[in-house]
């Protein structure tokens, strides 16, 4: 098996341009870039309809897609300002109140990365693999709201695959991905509390980074700015960091 992160980075942003309807120069050009909502084909999809706000840096600028009655607001929002620095609290706050005038508010920013290197991995613990059907049994389980997707499936972003790890007949933790994208597998990891720090979470979820590579997809995993545990597990399983992106959801009834 062969990490090929350059390679994996260039499908990245193929993927980002079909996410936020953009160009690949866009996402690599220093201007902050704004573009119109659309649902392309091919995308990854996280919230129903046509996103109202979402954004994405790789590091320099950024691209915003968002509904037309936001471009004059973002507009001077964004500009002379790197791009980076949007994602900064100060400039989400003053976003989130031009969001709230519309019934939306700016969710948590979610920090993404890529499989960098090959990590060696030695036996740590006895483990099952599930395909497909065989994960439906889980679905509401409340130990594994990040392994797979919770309470009941999701068709757009179907689970394919899950590793167990088993002590005994108690299982200690599961890493499942889900496809969000055609091709693009995206990780997530539960590990019950009593079986915490003991490397669990990082061996489980570089035999699902290893086994999507080796079937020729791409794995990719994401987290919260402040989830050091999860982010050391990516680390430790051979991803380092890729880009970030975050998105408006509408604000509930009572909120």
């Amino acid at each position: 098996m062969e990490i090929r992160f350059k390679e994996y980075y260039e499908k990245l942003l193929k993927q980002l341009s079909l996410d936020f309807n953009c160009t690949l120069a866009d996402l690599q050009t220093k201007e902050n870039i704004i573009t119109f909502s659309a649902l392309n084909e091919g995308r990854r999809s996280y919230s129903p309809g046509k996103p109202f706000l979402q954004m994405v840096t790789l590091g320099a600028n950024t691209v915003i897609m968002a509904d037309e009655c936001l471009h004059g607001f973002l507009y001077d929002w964004s500009k002379n300002v790197e791009g980076h620095r949007l994602f900064e609290f100060d400039n989400l706050m003053k976003l989130n109140g031009e969001l709230k005038k519309y019934g939306y508010q700016m969710n948590p920013t979610h920090h993404m990365f890529l499989p960098c290197c090959n990590i060696n991995v030695e036996e740590h613990c006895q483990v099952k693999w599930l395909y497909d059907s065989e994960i439906r049994p889980f679905y509401g389980d409340p130990r594994f709201p990040n392994a797979i997707a919770f309470p009941t499936p999701c068709p757009v972003r179907p689970d394919r695959i899950v590793v167990v790890a088993h002590d005994g007949d108690t299982i200690m933790g599961m890493a499942g991905c889900s496809e969000d994208a055609s091709h693009w597998q995206q990780i997530g990891i539960d590990v019950l509390p009593d079986y915490r720090s003991r490397g669990i979470g990082s061996y489980l979820v570089t035999l699902l980074k290893n086994k999507i590579i080796d079937m020729g997809d791409i794995p990719f995993y994401g987290t919260a700015a402040a989830n050091i545990q999860s982010q050391n597990i990516a680390n430790n399983s051979g991803f380092k960091p890729a880009w970030v992106e975050t998105e408006a959801i509408k604000i509930e009834e009572g909120n």
